[in-house]
């Protein structure tokens, strides 16, 4: 059954709002729940503005020196210091500083462990929620605190492009161990969808690696933590902010003279082929998030919908992509748009082994009689995926932790 109404928009930034424009129903055993429109939505228009319940930055994004707030994941550098540091141009001057919007003077630290927080409401949110429980003080950089070698050994397993954390799941359980209703965000966690045993462990595998398969029960007890495996694994929700993509937004924005506009505009496209040599196509602070009611989403390959960050912090924006009509399911996709690109094989494939389901939209459908078949580039791209093999010493690490 649908979780209470509550509940299930107790996240929104308006929860009124949202609940008059959307609805969650239960659809069937096989696709679980699912959001539909109440009413009439237009193309472009803004469903519901949500904060995760919790979320966290991925480990190698923060270890590259991606600075992001502890808490909701804003960019902490400015755009000035990010394009310098991405595109390894130490002098460079970005024109119109004032557009960008990092505020560093009201950054804040954990007077404890020193871990940076975009400002005073963020660090006291933190330290409510979860913070006091995890929090290393004067163990931050130490490397045989129990955390940091948990940190370790989850960095072992997973190399960018990253798509979880285990510190997602750390906050998790911090957050009902400091709770004082303890019951209440067992609650919210046990609205995100449930998984059968075997389902929960191909999931749990797939996010701990090959090494872990045999040794899975010894090292992950009690058992209820292969749960947490499945429901992060099914419903996490990946965030990127960056203080620069933020200042170009705020540059298309300006009106200009011609002249000026142009090289505005010449500027911007030098500085990204800079980027591009220096540092590859990771440009934003990463992480992920668990979001209530983005989470009813399904997926489709043809989405009426789309999540983004527009405010440069873990605040999700769900949009319509087209427009909706009355009672018509509301659906994301969990694929890229290269991924979309693909054959229907291929993009069966990457939501078997990430999400465990068959998509049936209308584009799968619709190409049911296709063989079943990739293209040469694909093939090889899955080759190169399969043949990558896990570090030698993770099993160490992680019986150690």
């Amino acid at each position: 059954m649908a979780a209470p109404l509550d509940d299930m928009f107790s996240f929104c930034v308006d929860p009124g709002k949202a609940a008059t424009s959307v609805d969650v129903r239960f659809i069937d055993n096989l696709k679980g729940k699912g959001l539909f429109a109440k009413k009439s939505i237009k193309k472009g228009d803004v469903i519901f503005l949500e904060r995760p319940l919790v979320s966290a930055q991925f480990l190698w994004n923060a270890l590259y020196k991606y600075k992001a707030c502890d808490y909701c994941l804003r960019a902490l550098e400015t755009a000035e210091e990010n394009a310098r540091r991405l595109s390894g141009i130490p002098g460079l001057n970005l024109p119109h500083p004032e557009l960008c919007r990092v505020r560093p003077e009201l950054h804040q630290a954990c007077p404890q462990c020193q871990v940076m927080y975009c400002s005073s409401e963020c660090r006291q949110a933190a330290a409510e929620q979860y913070h006091r429980v995890l929090c290393l003080g004067p163990s931050q950089e130490d490397p045989d605190h129990p955390i940091n070698k948990l940190k370790d050994a989850w960095r072992s397993m997973h190399y960018p492009p990253e798509t979880s954390s285990i510190m997602l799941m750390a906050r998790m359980v911090a957050a009902v161990k400091q709770a004082k209703d303890k019951a209440h965000w067992q609650k919210l966690f046990s609205h995100f969808c449930s998984r059968a045993a075997n389902e929960e462990e191909e999931i749990a595998h797939k996010l701990l690696g090959e090494k872990f398969r045999v040794s899975y029960r010894h090292w992950f007890v009690p058992e209820g933590f292969r749960s947490l495996f499945a429901l992060v694994g099914t419903n996490g929700q990946g965030i990127g902010t960056s203080s620069l993509s933020q200042w170009v937004h705020a540059c298309d924005s300006l009106e200009l003279p011609a002249q000026q506009r142009e090289q505005l505009d010449s500027f911007i496209d030098q500085l990204y082929k800079d980027i591009e040599k220096e540092t590859g196509d990771f440009l934003n602070c990463e992480g992920s998030g668990l979001f209530l009611l983005q989470s009813s989403c399904n997926h489709s390959c043809i989405p009426n919908a789309e999540a983004s960050f527009p405010e440069n912090n873990f605040l999700l924006q769900l949009s319509a992509l087209s427009d909706i009509s009355p009672g018509e399911e509301i659906c994301i996709s969990y694929l890229d748009c290269c991924q979309r690109d693909r054959s229907r094989h291929s993009r069966h494939k990457i939501l078997r082994e990430n999400y465990l389901f068959v998509c049936s939209c209308p584009k799968c459908v619709s190409q049911m009689d296709e063989l079943d078949a990739t293209s040469e580039e694909e093939e090889e791209e899955e080759g190169e995926a399969e043949g990558e093999t896990e570090g030698d010493e993770m099993e160490d690490e992680m019986t150690d932790v």
